[in-house]
């Protein structure tokens, strides 16, 4: 029996999360009912189409990622819902929605190949649930992601449910990396991702309210931001607090030195009002917070995790919108 729970030692040797969000162009969301296997599409329920299609994928090496997700009532339902969500290029918010109900699981495969092709396909439904939030529960994968993951989605339901919030869907996910961050999500259309969840720094994420200093602990970063950026990018919010979240953003690297210990990076966001805003800083690697660890349960050799600390953080050029005064 394996005793070592990857999310535990994490949490003990005090591992800052910023960082760890992944950063994929598109994610394809696959409704399927529990169980699943280790490699989740391997599973029972999916269909040997489907699982040649996500295997020519990945072969292809395309920046996309395919998870299995699942509600309660998903062995229930006579349909299977497919989400796929789109990174949006330029200053965004995310990603754009594309929600289709399939009479059965066979179908996705075919769906996908012709969206992948450019094509419209059929079954596509306008849904009015702006928010789908993942939290890994595939324990197969990951046991620490069964040991936090699950409960944390029961409790999650019922704070969804007391908050009224019916804008808001919550799934079970297959396995999407971090789970040492255990209980770990996706805040779907935004792509953020928070590890380390309980049901305080959950409602706040929900809310957009609280303090704002929570997301030290639980805030693992932007997915349409490249790994060093999310860093930098929690310094905005710590310093515009949650206004933040209504901006549009896109970021860049413009230098690294050669052992990518120093970084040039450039964050630029539009606010609501249509003003732009662009700041550099230099990113340095943060000697006392990288690690040397296992980043999961079942890993044979420990891993280096570098992490970076913002440094002279300058605004390099602004654009104010006429009628900024107003906002």
């Amino acid at each position: 029996m394996n005793k070592f729970f990857c999310s535990d030692y994490s949490r003990q040797i005090g591992e800052e999360i910023i960082g760890s969000a992944t950063n994929y162009q598109t994610y394809i969301l696959v409704e399927c009912p529990t169980p699943w296997m280790s490699e989740a599409f391997t599973s029972k329920w999916v269909p040997d189409n489907l699982r040649i299609l996500v295997a020519e994928v990945q072969h292809s090496k395309l920046p996309i990622r395919f998870l299995l997700i699942a509600n309660d009532d998903s062995h229930r339902v006579k349909e299977t819902t497919l989400l796929i969500y789109q990174k949006q290029e330029g200053l965004s918010h995310g990603y754009r929605k594309q929600e289709f109900k399939l009479p059965n699981i066979e179908q996705v495969a075919g769906v996908v190949r012709k969206w992948l092709s450019g094509g419209n396909p059929d079954f596509q439904v306008e849904n009015s649930v702006t928010r789908d939030i993942l939290i890994c529960t595939h324990g197969s994968h990951d046991q620490c992601c069964a040991r936090y993951g699950n409960p944390f989605y029961f409790h999650a339901k019922n704070t969804i449910s007391e908050l009224q919030f019916d804008h808001v869907r919550i799934w079970r996910s297959s396995h999407f990396g971090g789970h040492r961050f255990a209980p770990t999500a996706i805040d779907l259309p935004e792509a953020r991702y928070y590890g380390v969840l309980d049901q305080e720094s959950f409602r706040s994420i929900l809310t957009r309210t609280g303090d704002i200093q929570i997301l030290h602990k639980v805030y693992r970063g932007w997915g349409i931001l490249p790994y060093v950026l999310q860093v930098l990018e929690r310094e905005m919010i710590f310093s515009q607090g949650w206004n933040w979240f209504n901006n549009k953003v896109a970021g860049k690297i413009l230098e690294q030195s050669m052992d990518n210990n120093t970084m040039l990076a450039e964050l630029t966001y539009e606010n609501p009002a249509g003003s732009v805003y662009t700041y550099q800083a230099k990113l340095v690697k943060d000697a006392v917070k990288t690690r040397v660890l296992k980043s999961s349960c079942h890993a044979t050799q420990e891993s280096l995790v570098v992490k970076y600390a913002v440094d002279n953080l300058v605004l390099v050029d602004r654009k104010v919108a006429s009628y900024a005064n107003n906002y």
